[in-house]
């Protein structure tokens, strides 16, 4: 690919990114005023329209464009991903969206660590040594036997082990089929799940909360656009270290929005962590970024 079009593909990772950390502070806000399921529900049926709305418009038609060969390797991607996202959210109403992002950024990490036993692929004694070093963030973080360490403090964790699994298994899918097969049956089996556990939880809502309700699952369909065509431009190793902006885009929300406090051990354990990811990227594709 060109440097033009890797720099196309940088700034639609940077303003997709954004756009995601507008779905984290829209979704932290109103699963505090109503709740966890109903909100993610909500979201994943503006999800669901928007891959339906993709799949009509594939050129080799609707049914060729989502036929998939296993079925339950598709559920199981659907069942994490629902999961992780559930957690997650929970996780920024919980203990704010920093801290939450903060230890999420050990997922790129806890990907390689799994690429080895789950898809057979080699990991080298550097990429360990960076696993180990990230873990090291999370300590740092999390500080064990500080007031700081809590049960609540490992639900970004636990959300940055689904993902990684759920990022894991979609590899393998996609070596079978095509990437978009799985991004549709993760909206279409996600929205089902959701719906069947969120419908339970459903509530009257002012019109101010309906109308961010709509904001939020508008501003997730940008930000998934957004990152589907990042990665049509250019090169996944040249796009993927500005993928760690949206931290400094959620430290930034989460103080000037929320008033959450940051922790300086916070930001050091949050650097160890990104610059441990950094460094895997490097190894796989030495060399700077096209001019």
């Amino acid at each position: 690919m060109s440097a033009s079009d890797n720099r196309a593909g940088i700034w639609l990772m940077v303003v997709g990114v954004a756009a995601f950390t507008v779905q984290d502070g829209l979704s932290r806000y109103l699963a505090g005023q109503t709740t966890v399921w109903f909100t993610i529900m909500l979201r994943y049926w503006f999800f669901a329209a928007f891959v339906l709305l993709m799949a009509w418009r594939k050129p080799e038609g609707f049914r060729a464009a989502v036929s998939l060969r296993r079925p339950g390797l598709h559920l199981s991607r659907a069942v994490l991903h629902v999961a992780e996202i559930l957690v997650i959210v929970l996780s920024f109403t919980l203990i704010g969206l920093i801290n939450t992002h903060a230890v999420f950024q050990i997922c790129p990490l806890l990907v390689a660590a799994l690429a080895g036993p789950v898809l057979g692929e080699r990991v080298s004694v550097s990429q360990w040594m960076a696993i180990g070093a990230g873990f090291c963030g999370i300590l740092l973080i999390l500080r064990p036997g500080s007031d700081l360490f809590s049960a609540l403090a490992l639900l970004p964790l636990l959300a940055a082990v689904l993902f990684a699994l759920y990022t894991v298994l979609t590899r393998l899918a996609t070596r079978q089929e095509g990437a978009f097969v799985s991004f549709f049956w993760s909206g279409i089996l996600g929205a089902g799940l959701m719906t069947l556990g969120g419908i339970w939880f459903r509530e009257p809502m002012p019109a101010t909360q309906w109308g961010l309700t709509v904001a939020n699952g508008a501003v997730a369909i940008l930000a998934n656009w957004l990152i589907i065509r990042c990665y049509t431009k250019a090169e996944a190793n040249v796009v993927q270290p500005f993928a760690y902006l949206q931290l400094v885009f959620v430290t930034i929300m989460g103080i000037l929005v929320f008033r959450e406090p940051v922790e300086f051990m916070t930001l050091v354990g949050a650097g160890v962590i990104v610059l441990a990811g950094l460094s895997t990227l490097i190894r796989v594709r030495p060399g700077k970024i096209g001019n």
